[in-house]
């Protein structure tokens, strides 16, 4: 027995010892290892057209997007002399193929993407992003939210507006666009399979300086675009309902002459982050007090007790993200599902064709006599703020 069991002992070890071999043959010492074969090229990266001596044909930011320029070439709203110039995109340094802004954008236009036929409501949201007038944040406040609002089955527009930077004014030339994209989406709503009454404008920040006035200004853009020789002429740029995020100043902040506000305005969604936030909270707040004082019908507002704006260090040294981001899991970061929530409310998530509550709340509150206190069509009501 003990012979045998030193015969198993030494019979375990030239096994080890072989299987170590194995091992160590297979597998090269730390220093010796092949390396990798390099990764591919990120497939599909964005980039902006090419330079022409036509004026410039943006490109789609997303797949399956339908770019259209808002103004024919020539057109009294655009700068002839820059109308050539490509825009310029700056790509997100961690993810490949995400342009994160865009600059330099002379020729603006939208960005159509579809959704399927089996839950299309015939709804669509045009983005505006913000940047401060700077850029156009065109990655988290815009391009996320195409795949956001399809699951709702609501068609998205990216709008590539003006920028100050590039010398265009915010009050007029960025307004103008917006107020143009909702005409041109209203116009392809048939090519589109969308409801014509159905047309959102959501802003984020500088964007939102776009979307509080388009749904105000509707009139008098009208009238000046009225010419018969115009294609979009009788299309109203009236959005049917708007979105107004971590807004920047809107027609009606302290210091500006109030415009009159219009009893059809739309109803409209305004969120922000509170005290953290406290400048663009105020500018929230102006918007509302503006159209709770005429009773305008399904404004709703939330301003969170936590949260800073896009861009805005917290405590820990990281940046506040915007659009879509969860915050660090603080209910600020929740309010894109509030909206979804007052969407349905209004019945803008039905099926295409069916008149939404928000129209028929319009309708029933046009019918009233204006609020006492109030000047109807004519301007600004009650003491508001």
């Amino acid at each position: 027995m003990k012979k045998t069991s030193i015969y198993f002992t030494v019979l375990c070890a030239a096994i080890g010892l072989s299987i170590a071999l194995a091992q160590n043959s297979a597998t090269p010492a730390s220093g010796s290892r092949a390396a990798l074969p390099p990764l591919p090229a990120a497939q599909g990266v964005p980039k902006p057209g090419p330079a022409t001596d036509s004026p410039y044909e943006p490109l789609s930011l997303l797949p399956g997007g339908v770019v259209v320029t808002l103004f024919p070439a020539g057109s009294p709203y655009l700068n002839m002399a820059r109308i050539k110039e490509p825009e310029v995109y700056n790509m997100s340094g961690a993810v490949p193929g995400r342009v994160s802004s865009i600059v330099n954008i002379h020729n603006p236009s939208i960005e159509f993407h579809a959704v399927e036929r089996g839950i299309n409501t015939g709804a669509v949201m045009i983005l505006a992003a913000g940047g401060g007038h700077n850029s156009l944040n065109v990655g988290g406040e815009a391009c996320d939210f195409v795949p956001f609002f399809y699951n709702y089955g609501v068609n998205t527009v990216i709008l590539r507006n003006r920028l100050r930077r590039d010398g265009y004014n915010p009050q007029t030339d960025e307004v103008y666009d917006a107020q143009q994209a909702i005409r041109m989406v209203r116009a392809h709503a048939k090519d589109w399979n969308i409801d014509p009454n159905k047309i959102g404008i959501m802003g984020f920040s500088a964007g939102a300086e776009l979307s509080a006035p388009a749904a105000i200004l509707f009139e008098d853009f009208d009238k000046k675009n009225s010419d018969p020789a115009d294609p979009l002429a009788g299309i109203s740029s009236r959005p049917d309902f708007v979105g107004i995020i971590y807004p920047g100043p809107s027609p009606f902040a302290r210091g500006r002459t109030a415009p009159p506000i219009p009893r059809n305005t739309p109803p409209a969604f305004i969120a922000g982050a509170g005290s953290g936030d406290f400048q663009h909270a105020q500018w929230a707040l102006d918007y509302y007090s503006a159209m709770l004082a005429l009773h305008i019908p399904n404004i709703e507002l939330h301003l969170y007790a936590q949260g800073k704006h896009p861009g805005d260090k917290l405590e820990d040294g990281s940046s506040m993200s915007g659009g879509l981001t969860d915050r660090n899991n603080i209910p600020y970061g929740t309010w894109q599902y509030r909206m979804i929530d007052w969407m349905k409310d209004l019945g803008l998530l039905q099926k295409s064709g069916v008149e939404t509550k928000a129209a028929k709340d319009i309708a029933s509150y046009l019918a009233q006599p204006a609020p006492t206190g109030g000047r109807g069509g004519s301007g600004r009501g009650g003491a508001g703020r």
